[in-house]
């Protein structure tokens, strides 16, 4: 193997032979040949430069190509150094389905049974992180999240209850609105059939009964109009009982009417 003169003064000045008369010549050429050195002090400082200028380079690779790189070294010591930047046992196993794969070739059928297993792990795995999501948000299993993890959760629940407070209140509004809006109904009903009453009593009995009808008709009309409303009215949500009558009107102390 050879190399370019760019790296032969780091390479003779780490082994300790740049005043060689020979190795000046090799110099001038630009070249020099690649082989073993024999100083051991030297080969061990030119192992360290070497091996962290190549870590250097496998992690500038992974990062600016987004490439999968995995680095063994191990020191003539026996010493072991590596990188990856997924992990060096999955780096291998994928090397070997690809030399496998080289050899021989998977069919159709079993490229597409390895994509559709491929991807019923990934839906496993997104349906065991949503189920272990829901189980932290109503405070089970909770032993394996840390304080930071703890605090967002916390956050995340805060954030839920305010949006479910407003989203109560607001119904509470819309559901008072509307029953005021009935109670209002009702007054004008009943005091419309008060004017009837009194309008009655001016009459003779055979134009009182035929009044009375017509009027009761016309009551009976307006009730199922509202009762039908009143059935449409979305109330899934809101519990009459949390609505306390309104006392405006309790106090008129009307005698009770008689039809004659």
């Amino acid at each position: 193997m050879f190399y370019s003169s760019g790296d032969i003064a780091e390479s003779m000045e780490e082994g300790g032979s740049s005043h060689d008369p020979e190795t000046n010549k090799k110099l001038v050429r630009g070249k020099i040949e690649i082989k073993r050195i024999e100083n051991t002090t030297s080969r061990q400082v030119t192992f360290c430069k070497r091996r962290n200028g190549l870590l250097k380079k496998a992690y500038e690779l992974s990062v600016l190509c987004d490439a999968e790189v995995a680095l063994v070294v191990f020191s003539t010591r026996g010493r072991l150094y590596e990188y990856a930047n997924n992990s060096v046992k999955g780096t291998i196993e994928r090397y070997k389905k690809a030399c496998s794969d080289a050899v021989n070739p998977p069919t159709v059928t079993e490229a597409n049974t390895q994509y559709y297993q491929q991807e019923a792990s990934k839906l496993r795995r997104q349906i065991r992180d949503i189920q272990n999501s829901n189980r932290h948000i109503v405070g089970e299993s909770l032993g394996s999240l840390n304080f930071k993890e703890l605090k967002n959760l916390e956050g995340r629940l805060e954030k839920g209850i305010s949006r479910v407070r407003s989203k109560k209140n607001e119904l509470l509004v819309a559901e008072m609105e509307y029953m005021h809006k009935r109670e209002m109904e009702l007054q004008h009903d009943n005091m419309y059939l008060r004017a009837k009453i009194a309008h009655c009593g001016r009459l003779d009995p055979e134009q009182q009964e035929s009044s009375v009808i017509q009027g009761t008709a016309v009551y009976e009309s307006g009730l199922s109009s509202s009762h039908d409303q009143l059935q449409n009215y979305n109330r899934s949500y809101i519990p009459v009982n949390l609505l306390e009558p309104n006392q405006q009107f309790s106090g008129h102390d009307q005698p009770p009417l008689q039809l004659v």
